[in-house]
């Protein structure tokens, strides 16, 4: 599930024994949005350029040479935001780790706590407070790699269908362009 307290409390409640994996794609997102937010405070000008943002945005494995090198020039400039990039690409690193063994997984939490308690003595405590309410769902992100992409997929859709009808009055007439939309199989089931 996405980061949702909401949502994790619904889903405490009425499946006590279901154990809450985090979603990859929620993490991540919220990981470069704390950033964002961060790089705003320290260099408003800066955030400003479209390039940058860009190179700001993006994995730093996913670089090439010369764009690492405009970054690296960038960065010079400001050494706390230099910091936190840095440790935020460290922990995105993290993020993206899929089906690891229970021991590889072990292995890896002493570095995931020691870079949250990094998060902690910075100016993004907010980010830490928030991975560690949600710790144990995003380390089953290691272990499981279900993610909600297909739920999320219908939603887009679902709304898609709202927006271009401005609407709908009857919602019967929604569920069925929903049903129609989204692969209805020709039942009607009645609940």
């Amino acid at each position: 599930m996405g980061l949702s307290e909401t949502y994790r409390r619904i889903a405490q409640q009425y499946f006590p024994n279901a154990m809450i994996v985090a979603d990859r794609f929620h993490v991540v997102r919220l990981v470069n949005q704390h950033f964002l937010k961060l790089w705003q405070q320290y260099d408003p000008e800066g955030r400003k350029n479209r390039g940058l943002l860009s190179l700001m945005r993006r994995h730093h494995w996913k670089l090439s040479a010369v764009q690492k090198e405009n970054l690296r020039q960038y960065l010079a400039q400001e050494p706390v935001l230099k910091a936190l990039y840095f440790a935020k690409q460290q922990l995105n690193g993290f993020l993206v780790m899929k089906s690891l063994t229970r021991k590889r997984a072990q292995k890896m939490m002493p570095q995931l706590l020691s870079l949250i308690e990094q998060f902690e003595q910075s100016p993004a405590r907010a980010l830490a407070q928030t991975l560690r309410a949600w710790l144990e769902p995003i380390v089953r992100m290691w272990r499981f790699t279900k993610s909600n992409g297909i739920t999320e997929g219908f939603h887009n859709k679902m709304e898609m269908l709202s927006r271009r009808a401005y609407g709908f009055r009857n919602f019967e007439n929604y569920r069925m362009r929903v049903l129609a939309q989204c692969g209805w199989n020709g039942v009607i089931n009645r609940i």
